[in-house]
């Protein structure tokens, strides 16, 4: 699901006023879906306010989606979403296990050649 952002499209961080304007869903409800919905958690600012990225925007007009067009109630609309994050969580999480693992062999390998040179270094005799 695309969102469509007027005139801010690159922005890293959205306040809960843009927010409120984009979905067109008040701030009291945005705060209230936080507390319901544990997938959509918004960095705070220092000063404690609400800084949405866009994923959380999308995810935001997802809930409406859910609520108000498909006239799911909460806890439908959560299962829907954790049913939804579970399929492509999986597929991110295998992204994520390959690069860690990726990683970590890299490292074992370095570990292993960086050993093998010290030990056929020049202070070692061989039989």
């Amino acid at each position: 699901m695309s969102v469509v952002v007027p005139d801010a499209a690159e922005k890293l961080y959205y306040r809960i006023g843009e927010v409120e304007q984009i979905a067109a869903v008040p701030a009291y409800v945005l705060r209230y879906w936080e507390s319901e919905f544990k997938l959509l958690r918004p960095k705070k600012n220092p000063a404690g306010q609400r800084l949405y990225r866009p994923r959380d925007l999308e995810l935001v007009q997802r809930i409406k989606t859910l609520l108000y067009d498909e006239r799911l109630t909460l806890e439908g609309a959560k299962k829907r979403l954790l049913a939804d994050s579970r399929k492509s969580g999986q597929q991110m999480e295998l992204g994520l296990r390959e690069t860690v693992y990726a990683d970590a062999l890299r490292r074992t390998r370095e570990r292993l050649t960086a050993l093998r040179e010290r030990l056929t270094g020049p202070s070692i005799s061989r039989l």
